[in-house]
């Protein structure tokens, strides 16, 4: 029977969590933002945080095509065969690179070891990205490097508080870290436990520094909620991650939109940008852009490489489950631009940087 994607997952995730009725299901909805707070954006109305152009979940005359393609889609939306992935053991992150170096976990999940400093980006080391420990969308590889054998982490940097970005288990392992999230994912934070000041909330625009590195939250386009009663009463984001000689962008989970150009112009150029290529579909692309555009954004913001990730962990979306990384790669060839193919746990040097291998094939 071909696995449940995105769409099914969620109605699952939401039955199968009812029926547990389990403490941990409900403390991983998170907490409550405190609206005087979030008043102060003007990303912020009428108790909802909004895009800087209006923008549609589902494109208008879109959804029973959505539908048709859920039941009588025929792509291989899960590996046949095992992912090869390149294991590491904390002796491989004793001393970390004076450079740039990036490893990539899964979906969005990266360590960038910056200037000296050790980033995560949406980290998720949970076997679902889901409020449930039974259902839902479950990885297709082990993570590269296990919790307990991570280097010390300065800074954990969440780009939104859907569950395949932001998961409760992993966020409590890391406590010790400082972590930079957009307005309001800090009260999900504040609820499992992180300490106050271990937490840097911003809106677009402002920028926390963390042991030297400057952390910038810049415009993305997508929407946001945990809780389907509660949505976009929390911010999105897209980072810029500076250090003192090297810097990195991460887009976040979005859809294209000119904010990237602006970024470029304001923050570029970058030496690595880890860009979101997956879940991609002409229904909600407006939310989630598709390869194309992702190796285009990366040429605005003004990026020597690109990292493609948001992609080949979990079941997402309608189509194949390697579609997006041929598509960026084609794409970035045509273009002229450098992109890294990592399996994950590879490392990615951006000084010294790899020929992409189609290694999904």
């Amino acid at each position: 029977m071909r696995r449940i994607s995105r769409a099914a997952a969620l109605v699952a995730v939401a039955l199968g969590a009812v029926a547990m009725g389990s403490t941990g299901w409900l403390a991983s909805l998170g907490g409550s933002p405190d609206p005087e707070r979030m008043r102060r954006s003007p990303q912020y109305a009428g108790g909802k945080f909004r895009n800087s152009a209006a923008t549609r979940m589902l494109k208008e005359g879109t959804f029973w095509q959505m539908a048709r393609h859920q039941v009588f889609g025929g792509e291989e939306r899960v590996p046949r065969r095992p992912i090869a992935v390149v294991m590491h053991n904390a002796a491989d992150y004793a001393v970390a690179p004076a450079g740039l170096r990036a490893t990539w976990i899964g979906l969005a999940s990266v360590l960038l070891e910056i200037d000296g400093r050790r980033v995560l980006t949406d980290p998720i080391w949970s076997d679902r990205c889901s409020p449930s420990t039974l259902v839902g969308p479950r990885r297709f590889h082990a993570p590269p490097v296990a919790l307990k054998d991570l280097p010390p982490i300065d800074a954990v940097v969440i780009s939104h508080d859907h569950y395949d970005h932001l998961d409760m288990a992993t966020v409590q392992a890391l406590k010790a870290a400082h972590f930079a999230v957009p307005l309001g994912v800090g009260a999900h934070l504040l609820k499992w436990g992180i300490a106050a000041d271990h937490i840097s909330e911003l809106d677009w625009g402002e920028s926390a520094v963390v042991n030297g590195l400057t952390l910038t939250a810049t415009p993305a386009q997508h929407y946001s909620g945990r809780n389907p009663l509660h949505r976009d009463e929390t911010l999105w984001a897209s980072w810029v991650i500076a250090g003192p000689q090297h810097r990195a962008f991460f887009t976040g989970d979005s859809g294209y939109f000119d904010g990237f150009r602006k970024i470029g112009a304001s923050h570029g150029p970058f030496d690595l940008a880890l860009v979101k290529i997956g879940a991609c579909d002409p229904t909600w692309q407006e939310i989630h852009m598709c390869p194309e555009e992702a190796v285009q954004a990366g040429q605005e913001v003004g990026a020597r490489l690109l990292l493609p990730v948001h992609w080949g962990t979990f079941n997402l979306a309608f189509h194949a489950w390697n579609e997006p990384a041929e598509r960026a790669l084609a794409a970035a060839q045509k273009a002229g631009i450098a992109l890294a193919t990592p399996r994950p746990g590879e490392f990615v040097d951006p000084q010294r940087p790899h020929a992409a291998e189609a290694w999904w094939r």
